[in-house]
């Protein structure tokens, strides 16, 4: 049998549950777009808050500002990161400013955990102020460039509000999921059944994207091997951008607004 070579994967941080209504009501005051466009008759006989705040869009306003503190790491890690994350304003109406940690709305670690991750958009700005929002646990000053520019495009597209790609409604994907909760719950990720849910099998609702189609090649999808899909090809490991992914935060935040 052939062995899987398991790589690391990053997890979206996830907002506990008693501050998600909070976490809604600050994305609706950071763009009203967030508002989800459901019908009153999928929403059942009420709008809970706790049932708006699971449907919420997470973008940020068109045009922000959006302030990037390190709470340690490295000059050359540092450097490093800010230089691969700029990537992004190329093709968003967004800056990326590096700012001191008390004015930040992202705040980066390299020491929190041995992972990669990033809360989701408005996300951030529901975290303590004291705490991270993006950890880069395995790169290194020496890490390879290929690397660091896979790892840092990826986690600030979930800062700018972009999801996991496999985790788009329209992905069409259907799992094996056995086999998924024994490969995740493993070595490197070792993550736990509701990290795996959270990570890999649940889909976002369409109201709370922006996506079209399926992108194959966006840097928001990580590579599966065929064992893990019952309908379909292994997906592949994406290291740059995709003519999807630009498209996507071109039109979430438009340099024409």
């Amino acid at each position: 049998m052939t062995r899987i070579v398991r790589p690391h994967m990053c997890f979206d941080r996830i907002i506990p549950h008693d501050r998600k209504v909070d976490a809604a009501a600050i994305s609706l005051s950071e763009n009203r777009k967030n508002h989800p466009e459901v019908p009153a008759r999928l929403m059942g006989v009420s709008m809970h808050p706790l049932k708006l705040a699971l449907l919420t869009g997470k973008m940020w306003s068109n045009a922000r500002i959006l302030n990037i503190s390190f709470l340690d790491g490295s000059v050359i890690q540092r450097k490093r990161v800010q230089q691969h994350a700029e990537i992004w304003m190329h093709y968003a109406n967004i800056r990326l400013i590096f700012a001191k940690p008390s004015q930040s709305d992202i705040r980066i670690s390299f020491v929190a955990d041995d992972g990669s991750w990033s809360y989701v958009g408005t996300d951030n700005l529901s975290v303590p102020k004291k705490e991270p929002t993006m950890n880069f646990g395995w790169l290194r000053d020496d890490t390879e460039d290929k690397e660091y520019h896979r790892v840092v495009v990826h986690e600030f597209g979930h800062a700018l509000g972009a999801i996991h790609e496999h985790q788009n409604p329209k992905s069409g994907i259907e799992w094996n999921k056995p086999l998924v909760y024994k490969y995740f719950s493993g070595p490197p990720n070792n993550w736990s059944r509701v990290e795996i849910d959270s990570n890999v099998l649940d889909k976002y609702s369409l109201s709370q994207i922006n996506g079209t189609k399926f992108d194959r090649k966006s840097i928001m999808l990580y590579s599966f091997p065929k064992e893990l899909i019952l309908n379909g090809p292994a997906t592949h490991e994406n290291t740059q951008l995709s003519q999807g992914d630009k498209t996507f935060i071109a039109k979430a935040y438009s340099k024409g607004l």
